[in-house]
C-alpha cells in the first residue's frame, strides 16, 4: 500500500505544475485522498469484508465527491485532477499512470452480471467529463478527449473525440510509452466532424469545377 503511495504522490508532482510541495499534495489533493480511501477499502473488499469496504468509500466521497467502488482494480501512480465528480464502478479496472480529470465516469450499462465496467490499460488520459460506458478497454497510450461518449473498444495508441467516441489517430503517430513523458494535452484534439466537413466542402467545389466547365459558365456566375 506504501509503495503505491509513493507512486501516487510522484505522479502528482510530475503532472500537476500548481503542486508546490509534498505537504500540500499530502493534505490538499482529494484525488489523493480518494486513491489512498480506495485503498484501504479494496483491502478489505479483498478479504469479503464487504460492508467495511462500501461504509469506507462512502466515507471518501463525503470528504472529496469521488466515487471508487472498493471492488474496482487500480494500479499504481494514478492522477485524479480536482476529481469533483468522478465515479469509477465495481468491475472497472485501471492501469498503471492514468491521468483521470473531473467529471469522469467510467461506467456500466444495464444490470449485467460480472464484468460490466470498463478496462483502462496504462498511460491513459481521460478527459473532463468524459463517460467510458460498458465491459471492454481503451488501449494503452491512449487520450479520451474531454466531454467524449466512449461505449466501444478503442486501440492502443488512439485519440477519441465527439459523442459518440470516434477514434482519431493523433497525427499518425503512437503517443510515446515513457512513462515520464504522458502527454496532457486537452485541447489540441483532432476534430473528426470539422474533417469530414472540410471533406464534403472540397468535393462540391470540385463538383462545382466539373459543372462550370461542362456548361461553359464562369466560376464566379450562378447556377
Amino acid at each position: 500500500m506504501f509503495k503505491h503511495l509513493k507512486a501516487d504522490v510522484k505522479a502528482v508532482r510530475e503532472r500537476d505544475p500548481a503542486a508546490k510541495s509534498l505537504l500540500e499534495i499530502l493534505f490538499c489533493y482529494p484525488g489523493l485522498h480518494a486513491i489512498m480511501f480506495y485503498r484501504v477499502s479494496h483491502w478489505f473488499y479483498k478479504r469479503n469484508l464487504f460492508f467495511i469496504a462500501r461504509f469506507i468509500s462512502s466515507i471518501a466521497r463525503f470528504i472529496t465527491a469521488i466515487d471508487i467502488h472498493p471492488g474496482a482494480k487500480i494500479g499504481e501512480g494514478i492522477f485524479i485532477d480536482h476529481g469533483i465528480g468522478v465515479v469509477i464502478g465495481e468491475t472497472a479496472e485501471v492501469g498503471n499512470n492514468v491521468t483521470i480529470y473531473q467529471g469522469v465516469t467510467l461506467g456500466g450499462t444495464g444490470k449485467d452480471i460480472g464484468k460490466r465496467h470498463p478496462t483502462i490499460g496504462n498511460n491513459v488520459m481521460v478527459s473532463s467529463g468524459a463517460k467510458v460506458l460498458g465491459p471492454f478497454t481503451v488501449g494503452d497510450n491512449s487520450k479520451i478527449g474531454a466531454g467524449s461518449v466512449v461505449l466501444k473498444e478503442v486501440p492502443p495508441n488512439c485519440t477519441v473525440v465527439g459523442v459518440p467516441g470516434r477514434i482519431v489517430v493523433k497525427e499518425n503517430q503512437r503517443i510515446s510509452l515513457a512513462e515520464c513523458d504522458i502527454d496532457l494535452d486537452q485541447i489540441r484534439l483532432p476534430d473528426p466532424i470539422a474533417q469530414e466537413l472540410e471533406s464534403l466542402r472540397k468535393r462540391i467545389a470540385e463538383l462545382e469545377s466539373y459543372v462550370f466547365n461542362l456548361t461553359g459558365r464562369d466560376n464566379d456566375e450562378a447556377l
